[in-house]
């Protein structure tokens, strides 16, 4: 009888131990194909960046990190390697969290009413027309434009090396198509990132006088009007246009690169 309680328990063990080895292996690998499905739906998108990239590195480093698990890499490690990783890895991610709360924080930005100017942030523009991006942009300018209607508009954005046309001609058309003045309309037509689209567009206005509305996507309004103050509007507040939820989480990522960068490089 003893011997076959202990046949039983080492056999229990023994499944307990296979689960153990069995679950991290899993969660890795559906975590790679993932991040692998999830950069074709950003790929998709066409925004004209190579951002969705990223989405296929992740899916690859996880599965390299269950090839590292299988060969026990990390027990290998030296101790103040292992500290000093992981001391990186929770400073990371603690300031990613930090970041993605500054920028959640624009997406519940109406502006106000009456602004001087408005200044609609540029993206991408196709041969159809402006993008799904672009179009959530241009769509609040137009709703905003028709309830204040002594504000002039700023499109913004220069033409990049696969669009038609420069983005801010295409959205004065978009705007003029909808219904509204093309004489409360400034096409700017030279910028090709975010702070020329600011820096041209004050060219335009007085920044220490006049206020001014920021319009874009709401993940980019903590940036976009952080980068209008630092560039001297006194008066700037941020207006949140929508964005599609299915590619938020690349855009989310991508923002927080970007927040990054800007502050490195002294632009917010």
């Amino acid at each position: 009888m003893t011997v076959l309680g202990d046949s039983s328990i080492n056999n229990t063990n023994k499944t307990k131990n296979s689960r153990k080895k069995i679950l991290p292996a899993v969660l890795w690998i559906a975590a790679g194909i993932l991040f692998i499905m999830y950069g074709f739906v950003a790929y998709r998108a066409g925004s004209g960046t190579r951002f969705y990239l990223v989405w296929f590195f992740a899916g690859a480093l996880c599965f390299l990190m269950e090839a590292f698990r299988r060969i026990r890499l990390w027990d290998k490690l030296p101790r103040a390697v292992k500290v000093i990783f992981l001391t990186l890895l929770a400073f990371g991610v603690c300031l990613f969290f930090v970041i993605e709360g500054f920028i959640l924080s624009g997406f519940s930005k109406k502006g106000e009413s009456g602004l001087d100017y408005v200044i609609v942030l540029g993206a991408q523009v196709r041969k159809s027309g402006p993008s799904v991006v672009l179009k959530y942009r241009l769509d609040k300018a137009y709703e905003y434009l028709s309830e204040n209607p002594e504000t002039i508009a700023i499109c913004s954005g220069g033409q990049g090396y696969n669009e038609p046309k420069p983005e801010g001609i295409a959205m004065k058309e978009y705007l003029v198509s909808r219904g509204i003045d093309e004489d409360r309309i400034l096409a700017e037509d030279r910028s090709s990132n975010t702070i020329e689209n600011i820096l041209f567009s004050f060219e335009f206005l007085d920044k220490k006088r006049d206020s001014i509305g920021i319009i874009t996507n709401d993940f980019h309004v903590f940036r976009g009007t952080a980068i209008a103050r630092k560039q001297g509007g006194e008066h700037v507040t941020g207006i949140a246009a929508s964005s599609n939820p299915i590619y938020l989480p690349s855009n989310m990522v991508r923002e927080c690169i970007g927040v990054i960068k800007d502050k490195l490089l002294g632009n917010m």
